[in-house]
């Protein structure tokens, strides 16, 4: 049996999360082993954010090209695939290839190791028999992968995830969504842009089921202005697929298409981890940190297996927490109150804290106002809204949602001010640059003051 080597820290898991903890701790002259048995970078430059904001970006585009009529002369849309995907595969991933990622990596200083590493001790993993005994900890950031829900039929059939549809090389004749969420709606949208029929499927009684009820509506109507059916509240009873054709089976209606995405969930990376080895349970859905990114002793974990929301910024922050923590710095520890984000459809939703049904469950003595975009509606290129929602007795913001062409831009004064709690009354009374998006929160403020 090869000798365990030592080394300062171990990390498993080399998402955005990962890769900036041993970047950071290498840099900072640690021992420092990297783990990963896929793509240095995880899910977000490969399979997710980074491809498919190309995507948003090249069905924007098209939108703004049919905008010319009427505004500023006359023009002519042909879309074509082509280029987008061209860019994903040669601009955004290399061809999904993360020889540069590793080379950064190692640059930095640390051991770069590919395969599955496993806790086989207190800070000892072990990866295709070559164990490392870590004299700090362990740190894990071993994400999400796509999860699909248990419906009669699917399994057997060769539907899309997120991970296959940055890969078309072509658009589909027709395309069901199953999942109304974050990703469901933006991919869907994409492709109805690009002139493919796009049905979207969704159990809850609304798409966006974890925004405002104000901002689903929203976006529904866009999508049905755009010809994009949307089936919310449905039961799925089974999915067929034959001659090249899916068939997905309502309860009181079938739908057909030449491709099928599943978009309905994730499911944390932490089945067979040796998490038993360090006093957790080996069934664990997910690993709750304290402030320090600690879930144990000698081992921190960060990103979507926290539970604290899986977006790249999230787990970002948390890389940081942990950094701080291994190199014995003081904080500022992980405060959640803030936690912002953005689903880039168009209109663009934007929220950052707690919902209104959220602030309400908590006991939280609730306020809320809402208003249009104000006086940049005559501009802008879709309606929109902004909600607030605000702790009475205290008089501060406790969540926002910023629904319009620049939602998450504008989310950002909105973020700052629940993150910071700025009184409500101070708020009310900056100046507010004319004509801007971010001007139409102003009188939504004032509104709350009463």
């Amino acid at each position: 049996m090869t000798e365990a080597a030592q080394c300062d820290v171990i990390v498993i898991g080399l998402g955005p999360g990962g890769e900036h903890v041993a970047d950071s701790l290498a840099k900072a002259g640690l021992e420092v082993v990297a783990i990963d048995e896929r793509l240095v970078g995880g899910e977000c430059p490969y399979f997710g954010c980074v491809p498919s904001k190309m995507m948003i970006a090249a069905a924007s585009t098209l939108r703004e090209g049919r905008r010319i009529p009427g505004l500023a002369g006359t023009s002519q849309v042909s879309p074509d695939w082509a280029p987008v995907a061209a860019r994903i595969r040669d601009e955004a991933t290399d061809d999904w290839d993360d020889q540069v990622a590793v080379d950064r990596l190692v640059a930095a200083g640390a051991t770069f190791v590919r395969g599955r590493g496993r806790i086989t001790g207190p800070r000892e993993v072990t990866v295709d028999g070559q164990t490392w005994v870590a004299r700090r900890g362990i740190v894990l950031n071993t994400g999400t992968a796509p999860s699909a829900p248990p419906i009669d039929g699917l399994a057997e059939t060769p539907y899309w995830t997120n991970r296959e549809v940055v890969k078309a090389t072509e658009l589909p004749e027709s395309l069901i969504v199953i999942g109304g969420g974050a990703i469901g709606c933006e991919l869907a949208q994409v492709f109805a842009t690009f002139g493919v029929p796009v049905s979207v499927v969704e159990v809850a009684e609304r798409i966006l089921a974890l925004e405002e009820p104000e901002s689903s509506a929203a976006l529904a109507a866009a999508f049905a202005d755009q010809g994009i059916e949307v089936h919310a509240g449905a039961s799925i009873q089974r999915v067929e697929h034959r001659e090249d054709a899916f068939t997905v089976v309502l309860g009181d209606r079938e739908l057909t298409a030449q491709r099928l995405l599943v978009a309905a969930g994730r499911r944390n990376n932490l089945a067979d981890l040796g998490l038993e080895h360090v006093g957790l349970d080996p069934a664990a859905r997910v690993l709750d940190p304290d402030e320090r990114m600690r879930v144990a002793e000698g081992v921190w974990a960060v990103g979507d297996i926290t539970g604290k929301g899986a977006f790249t910024h999230v787990s970002m922050y948390q890389a940081d927490v942990a950094v701080r923590d291994l190199l014995g710095q003081d904080g500022p520890w992980a405060d959640y109150r803030a936690v912002a984000r953005v689903t880039f459809t168009a209109p663009e939703v934007g929220s950052v804290g707690l919902s209104e049904a959220a602030a309400r469950a908590q006991g939280v003595d609730v306020v809320t106002a809402t208003g249009d975009l104000g006086t940049r509606g005559w501009i802008a290129r879709e309606p929109g809204l902004i909600k607030l929602v605000a702790d009475r007795s205290r008089g501060v913001l406790i969540g926002a949602s910023a629904v319009g062409p620049s939602g998450g831009e504008v989310l950002s004064m909105l973020a700052t001010a629940v993150h910071a709690e700025i009184p409500i009354a101070t708020l009310a009374e900056m100046h507010f640059a004319y004509p801007t998006f971010y001007r139409s929160a102003q009188p939504v403020l004032r509104a709350l003051l009463g």
